[in-house]
């Protein structure tokens, strides 16, 4: 029996090119969050408007989702070299993720029931104030949107055409949390909006609890399939598109049988691999990690050979 291990490097930084790129766009918005935030605050405690209060503290839940996009982005970084960690860091935005998908699953419960309360105990809006809240809001967003648009390659709010549920190759789930969080306030946004205008100009005033309701669940479904995904990277479940392109290749040599076959997901653009293969005496663990150099995903890959 052999052993071999093929790393591109001795570095376990699994980090991808984008990392620290996606981390400084994700900086930005943070500040843009809280630079609204502040000022909605601020405004609304000098006004006297609750309305611009309240929108205010929501829009602190948001920020400090993004908060722990930042902050993970700023760990993983930190401890790339670190070697208490086996597998590097790569995985801590998939952390980040699923802990900003618990996050947006509260706002998105607080937002319904909110929602179903109104509906059937109705309240006065402040129309004018509302609308130009939700406005300046969805500028805010679009902004925001505008600047994580611009950092990675995938932002997929759902995943539910993708194969077994995977998550795209190379998609950064920290940087699609915030991109979610951004999305799911700039959705709820132009509905406000829509629903404050048919009850200014309609007297619609229970289209925007319903109106709520709608965002709810749709913020609600983003959030699930951000968990889905994020936990499934976290549990290491084994990536099949990897795995059955290895299984394609090493099926290529006659003579050897795989017995046992573990991929799994160590950073945005990087996969974990051990392979272990029965083979005859003709061929070596290094005709096996020779045969597999072409799978550009395998960033740390360990071949275990027997003899047939």
């Amino acid at each position: 029996m052999t052993n071999a291990s093929l790393q591109h490097s001795h570095s376990h930084d699994f980090l991808g090119v984008d990392h620290d790129h996606n981390a400084r766009r994700t900086l930005w918005v943070v500040a843009l969050t809280v630079v609204m935030m502040i000022g909605e605050i601020a405004a609304g405690y000098f006004t006297g408007s609750m309305a611009l209060l309240a929108d205010g503290f929501h829009m602190a839940t948001h920020a400090a989702a993004l908060g722990i996009s930042a902050a993970a982005y700023g760990f993983a970084r930190k401890h790339a070299a670190n070697d208490a960690f086996s597998f590097g860091t790569g995985k801590v935005g998939d952390l980040g993720g699923f802990a900003s998908a618990l996050v947006l699953g509260l706002v998105s419960t607080g937002i319904g029931v909110e929602s179903v309360i109104r509906l059937f105990q109705p309240t006065s809006v402040q129309f004018g104030t509302a609308t130009l809240i939700a406005v300046v809001g969805l500028i805010v967003n679009i902004i925001s949107a505008l600047l994580l648009s611009a950092g990675g390659h995938s932002h997929g709010h759902g995943h539910d055409d993708h194969h077994h549920h995977e998550p795209a190759h190379g998609t950064d789930n920290n940087l699609r949390s915030a991109y979610v969080h951004v999305m799911a306030d700039a959705v709820t946004s132009v509905l406000a909006i829509a629903a404050l205008l048919a009850g200014k100009f309609l007297g619609w005033v229970w289209l925007d609890p319903l109106i709520g309701l709608v965002g709810a669940v749709v913020i609600a479904r983003w959030a699930y399939s951000l968990m889905k995904d994020t936990a499934a990277v976290l549990l290491d479940r084994t990536d099949e598109q990897v795995a059955l392109e290895i299984r394609e290749l090493l099926q290529q040599g006659e003579g050897l049988d795989i017995t046992d076959l573990h991929v799994w997901r160590v950073g945005p653009q990087a996969r974990a691999a051990i392979v272990s293969v029965h083979g005859d005496s003709g061929r070596s663990a290094d005709d096996v990690r020779a045969a597999l150099k072409s799978v550009h995903e395998i960033s740390h890959l360990t071949v275990e050979y027997r003899l047939a």
